[in-house]
């Protein structure tokens, strides 16, 4: 008998271990990138639906390379669940969610989910009137500053899902949330440079909602108007484009955005010339004040000139800006003007999933008689005083 019960623990132990080393095992799901839908534009995510369950392969979170990181989302929690190693489970259907990031609040207002934002870092930045509602009555926790934000208080929520934005530090708090077993999932749609390819991340967001149906119609009806809006400047010639200067100086230094830019592409798109074409790069270039004024003194337009309000407040921060003939001209346009009820950004907040209104206001300021019944949404001209 003692014997027996030595083989019965050996068995036992046997198997533990077998269990132990596969579950440590990293295990590749057997799906084929073709399996995968083809996004239109955006390249920084992927997304499979098999039988009850979706995976989400995010493989653009930030700038470098990086290996792909992989969520699960099971329809229901009776589905088996697949082979694999993921980075985060979700289980629909969602109850509440954590975001970090002003560009995801648009996703839960446009799929008709913004009854579930439960939590978001400095609430004062939301514009978004749906989700000034929530906060008004007291239904979304404010979990502090941008990097600071208290991961404690995300914890505590218990939600269904966080959303990281790797554009600040919320990438050191991968692994707490997720030993706190809260799912928490990258978004990266900043990295996306085609406008039309950080709208499309809102399919990202569609299926962990469990609407990506809706998100796809969502994400085309904005294509179309995108699309059906730079058509009508794709037949303006070259000769007749007017040029564009941008940014502004911080310390002397003018930094304007890389002609590979998000930014600068819509500025193409729309029909302008951009001066400074020949700064490569996706990110801001930081130049003197001679070589600007070299290069645009006589631009037609200043696009994008900070959060000033009116002219005489450009020349009192520094008088060189009055050089400039668009300054001159009363060219000067700025994007910041539209705020939420706390002062939250509106362009900042739902630009990157509206740049179909970006690209309207540009060609209205560029091309007006294009667009003659159009009025600006995001843009407003500087007056003197």
């Amino acid at each position: 008998m003692r014997y027996i019960t030595l083989l019965k623990s050996e068995f036992i132990t046997l198997v533990f271990l077998l269990v132990f080393v596969s579950c440590g095992q990293k295990k590749n799901v057997k799906i084929e990138s073709k399996d995968f839908f083809k996004n239109s534009y955006a390249t920084g995510f992927q997304v499979f639906n098999g039988e009850g369950f979706w995976i989400l392969e995010v493989t653009q979170a930030f700038p470098g390379e990086h290996e792909p990181f992989r969520y699960l989302v099971m329809e229901n929690g009776k589905v088996a669940r697949p082979e694999g190693v993921f980075d985060a489970v979700v289980t629909l259907p969602i109850d509440k969610v954590v975001l970090t990031s002003t560009t995801q609040i648009p996703h839960l207002d446009l799929l008709d989910c913004t009854e579930k934002l439960a939590g978001f870092p400095n609430l004062n930045l939301i514009s978004s009137k749906k989700a000034r509602e929530r906060i008004s009555a007291g239904l979304v926790e404010d979990l502090g500053s941008g990097a600071q934000s208290n991961v404690e208080m995300m914890i505590d929520l218990e939600p269904d899902w966080v959303m990281i934005s790797t554009m600040g530090e919320d990438l050191k708090n991968l692994e707490l949330l997720k030993t706190a077993g809260v799912p928490a999932v990258i978004n990266g749609e900043y990295v996306e440079q085609h406008p039309l390819g950080r709208a499309e991340w809102i399919k990202f967001t569609g299926v962990l909602l469990g609407k990506y149906e809706e998100s796809k119609v969502v994400f085309e009806e904005i294509e179309h108007e995108y699309l059906e809006a730079l058509a009508l400047v794709s037949v303006i010639s070259d000769d007749t484009k007017p040029s564009v200067m941008a940014g502004v100086m911080y310390k002397d230094i003018w930094y304007v955005p890389g002609n590979d830019s998000w930014g600068a592409q819509l500025l193409t798109a729309a029909g302008g010339k951009y001066i400074f074409e020949e700064q490569s790069g996706i990110g801001s270039a930081q130049l003197n004040y001679e070589y600007v004024l070299d290069k645009a003194q006589e631009a037609d337009y200043w696009l994008g000139a900070s959060d000033f309000v009116t002219l005489e407040a450009m020349k009192g921060a520094d008088r060189r800006y009055a050089d400039f003939g668009a300054f001159k001209n009363g060219n000067v346009y700025s994007y910041t003007s539209k705020k939420g009820e706390t002062g939250g950004i509106e362009y900042f907040e739902l630009g990157y999933m509206r740049p179909d209104l970006i690209l309207k206001d540009l060609i209205k300021i560029l091309h007006p008689s294009v667009l003659p019944e159009y009025s600006l949404y995001f843009y407003s001209k500087l007056n003197e005083k």
